[in-house]
This record gives C-alpha cells, structure tokens and sequence, in this order.
C-alpha cells in the first residue's frame, strides 16, 4: 500500500478494501454489505464449496488457486445471479494471490467511476490511473449493473488498457459475457473493452438460488 504524506493511500482517496501480502486492510465504516467487502471474512479458497446445483468446477478452482493466472497476466470472468457467491470466489482467489506474494486492490464498479469522475476534476486522474495499473490483481466487483455511461466506457477503456498484458482484473457480473458488447453500448469501444477483458480470460459462471437467502432461511 503507498502511502502519501503519512496517510494510507490506494488511489487518491481513503481506500475502500485493500488487500496486500494476505493482510486486509479495511475502513469498516465505507463497507455497507459487509459480504461484499473484499476481505471483510477473510475469504479463502479453501472455503469454497461445490453444491450440485452450484455447478462450480473444483478442477478450475484448483487450477487457478496455483495463481498462473497472475503470473501470465490472465482475467478471470466471474458472472451469475445475485446471491450465487460471485464476491466471495472473486475475494477468495485475490487472497491467494496475496499470500503468494501479489497485490490487490478491491472496488464495486459505481466506486471506481466515482473516483475517477473526482480525480479528473482535480487534476489527479491520470496518477490514479498510474496507481490501478500497478495492483497485481483488480477486482472490479458488480460491473454493469447500470448503464454504461460515455465516461465510464472510456475510463474502463484506459484501465483495461494500462493492465492488458501486464496485469490481471477480475470482473464479477449479473450479466453473462454474451452480452457485455450490447450492454457497453458504443460499438468501437465495446470492441476494444472486450478484447482486451475476453482475451486469455477464465471463466466462471455461478449457478443456483441465492446463498444469501439460504442462509436467511436457515
């Protein structure tokens, strides 16, 4: 984590989550859902599980545990309903990637655009833009779950743009992959977006009822 004038600092605002060297790092008090914290339980690999119903293939899950992925600088896809566990795998697989030496940095999609609408306005964008291109593993968590707004498709552009090839981003969504082209709207960028995102990508795609409300239930 850098750190700037004696403060924490990931981008240029307060981090939300960090996750560094398998420590966690976490403002308890910007996390609404803490299920949905990378980090908030301490998600881990091994506490996956493989209900039929789920249709998770633990061979995959193993094979990307060795995080290769990281080192080859892969994606990983994550997509399903809401409730189906999407987080807590993509949170699972960045903390092992931390505890085998890498660094990552977590985001809900609406945050990272937020951050970066505040940092183009005051002249730092293109330094947080340096900062996301030097995490290991992004997760960018909940994309498109609104529309795509013309700024959006550019700053995800220049992210996607700054790691492809050198690094590696998780992206977990409602959405499936088929209809990430549409769903971005502009087709040039939708282009450009999707192949640098698809392109030696994993793919996992969650099944099921939602977890949360099983555990409800329960």
């Amino acid at each position: 984590m850098e750190r700037t004038g004696g403060r924490a600092e990931v981008l240029r605002l307060k981090p939300r989550t960090e996750i560094s060297n398998s420590r966690v790092r976490t403002n308890i008090a910007m996390i609404p859902e803490p299920e949905q914290a990378a980090g908030g339980t301490r998600e881990a690999v091994e506490d996956i599980d493989y209900p039929a119903r789920r249709e998770l293939d633990r061979a995959q899950i193993r094979q990307l545990a060795n995080c290769r992925w990281v080192q080859e600088h892969h994606n990983i896809l994550i997509t399903g309903a809401t409730g189906t566990g999407k987080t807590f795998v993509a949170c699972a697989l960045a903390h092992k990637a931390c505890r085998s030496g890498h660094r990552a940095l977590y985001r809900r999609a609406s945050r990272l655009f937020d951050e970066l609408t505040l940092a183009r306005a005051d002249g730092t964008y293109a330094r947080v833009l340096h900062r996301v291109a030097r995490i290991d593993v992004l997760i960018i968590d909940d994309w498109a779950l609104a529309a795509v707004h013309e700024q959006e498709r550019q700053d995800l552009l220049e992210i996607l743009e700054d790691r492809h090839g050198t690094r590696s981003t998780i992206v977990t969504s409602q959405l499936p992959v088929a209809k990430w082209h549409a769903h971005i709207g502009d087709p040039t960028l939708a282009d450009a977006i999707c192949d640098r995102l698809l392109h030696n990508a994993h793919r996992l795609v969650l099944k099921g009822p939602s977890r949360r409300k099983e555990a409800q239930a329960e």
